[in-house]
């Protein structure tokens, strides 16, 4: 990738590429405390997923909604969510956005737009579709986007939600991040049919990022997206062809599982501009490393939540 002829030039190319950097040392931080037992949930981390999430939430207004699963914290991240609440959730502890009830799996911060993430797989489409009808019934512009992966197309709701979008013309991105798996199964095995071409019969506008680990790319190819979707009020789908570098869950990895090739790994980050770019890389971790053993200490630090926690918030 070459900033210099990306659109906005330099100093976007460095804003987005510090975003993405952030998202990776805080998982790598994750992965570091995650031994400790410090971190009172299961992860499932978005290490070589960033510039999806960062692109996506790049052109994203605070207001408008993003709905996402429980590879969840690149994009918490990428649209404004706490960076010291979210660790105090990772660690259990009251300092945490639910008080430490709701762990990784389950991120959100509904005061930027992040909205619950899901554990299960596709639930969060008919509650992104649900947020897109009444925003369409209340006029308020807000455009919503629903981040799942290639696995929730699959599922029975997926394809409710997608027939029931196209019917009524609601204002959401419906963004497919396609690392090829859906645990240990590939798209070979799983899939018929093409994501985006199944898509597409649904009568959605559909385009493909082939190149996910292109930061600009990215943010170019969505932002135009989600600005269309705010001129005329109509559902889009988006692939984004991407990949994921750590195990399905939990910090370490499985290459010699026998499901995928490290080769495929090593292409991938060929193009990884985090990995590339270690000029940029080394003039801007030292902040990121501050900031991420900041957010770490406060959850330390925070207090166990107590019994009078336990049904809090609980509705």
């Amino acid at each position: 990738m070459n900033p210099e002829k990306s659109g906005g030039g330099r100093e976007r190319y460095e804003a987005l590429f510090r975003q993405c950097l952030r998202i990776r040392l805080v998982e790598e931080k994750i992965i570091e405390l995650y031994p400790s037992d410090r971190i009172q949930s299961p992860v499932h981390l978005s290490i070589g997923q960033e510039a999806v999430a960062v692109g996506a939430c790049e052109t994203l207004r605070r207001d408008d909604l993003v709905f996402g699963t429980y590879r969840g914290h690149a994009f918490y991240l990428a649209k404004g969510g706490d960076l010291k609440r979210m660790f105090a959730e990772l660690y259990g502890r009251a300092g945490g956005f639910a008080k430490g009830k709701a762990g990784s799996m389950h991120l959100a911060a509904p005061e930027v737009g992040m909205m619950g993430s899901s554990a299960v797989v596709g639930t969060n489409l008919p509650h992104a579709a649900g947020a897109a009808l009444a925003a369409g019934v209340r006029g308020t512009g807000q455009v919503m986007l629903c981040a799942f992966g290639d696995g929730a197309t699959e599922e029975g709701v997926y394809h409710e939600t997608l027939n029931f979008v196209a019917l009524l013309g609601l204002p959401v991105i419906l963004l497919c991040e396609n690392n090829g798996l859906a645990v240990h199964a590939s798209l070979k095995e799983r899939h018929s049919y093409r994501i985006a071409e199944h898509a597409r019969v649904y009568g959605i506008e559909t385009s493909v990022i082939e190149n996910g680990h292109d930061i600009v790319a990215v943010a170019d190819a969505l932002g135009a997206v989600i600005a269309a979707t705010r001129r005329d009020g109509k559902p889009r789908f988006v692939e984004a062809r991407t990949f994921r570098y750590k195990e399905h869950v939990g910090p370490g990895d499985d290459y010699d599982a026998g499901y995928r090739s490290r080769a495929d790994l090593l292409a991938w980050q060929a193009k990884d501009p985090l990995i590339q770019d270690k000029a940029l890389a080394a003039k801007l971790k030292p902040a990121l490393d501050a900031e991420i053993a900041e957010a770490a200490a406060f959850a330390e630090a925070s207090p166990m939540p107590g019994r009078a926690d336990l049904l809090s918030d609980v509705v």
